[in-house]
């Protein structure tokens, strides 16, 4: 019985979250840390690699790569936050499938910049190819 001094005791019941939910959170946070670990920073620690045997020549935009590593962890971290805070599997199974695509695409980036880097410096190096030339040949 409830009196005007006890107040509403009756607790709200909240639907449990399904086994799907955390099944879709758990393989998007592994496939999530499968592509950082797997490709994203292999691919980084190479493009380093190549920009510092190659005197600068291939160009590697370390801070537009940052800004977009850190922008990029943030959206994934929101998504499979989201996901694991959903009570219907299809919910929190989008929210993984658009974690997993904006890791992938965070990590395709760097090799389009470097790219577009690479090809703006290849303009650059011709010039100073052929002037080269010139003066060895005389």
């Amino acid at each position: 019985m409830t009196t005007a001094w006890s107040g509403n005791r009756r607790t709200k019941l909240r639907r449990p979250r399904p086994r799907g939910v955390w099944i879709a959170g758990g393989i998007g946070v592994v496939l999530v840390l499968g592509t950082l670990l797997g490709a994203f920073l292999p691919l980084v620690g190479f493009l380093g690699g190549v920009t510092a045997s190659t005197a600068g020549l291939v160009p590697f935009p370390f801070v537009r790569v940052t800004i977009v590593a850190l922008l990029g962890a943030v959206v994934v971290l929101g998504l499979l936050l989201l996901a694991f805070t959903r009570r219907h599997t299809t919910t929190a199974t989008i929210a993984v499938v658009l974690a997993v695509l904006v890791s992938i695409a965070v990590t395709a980036i760097p090799i389009v910049l470097v790219a577009v880097g690479s090809a703006d410096r290849a303009g650059d190096v011709w010039p100073i190819v052929t002037e080269l030339w010139n003066r060895f040949t005389g």
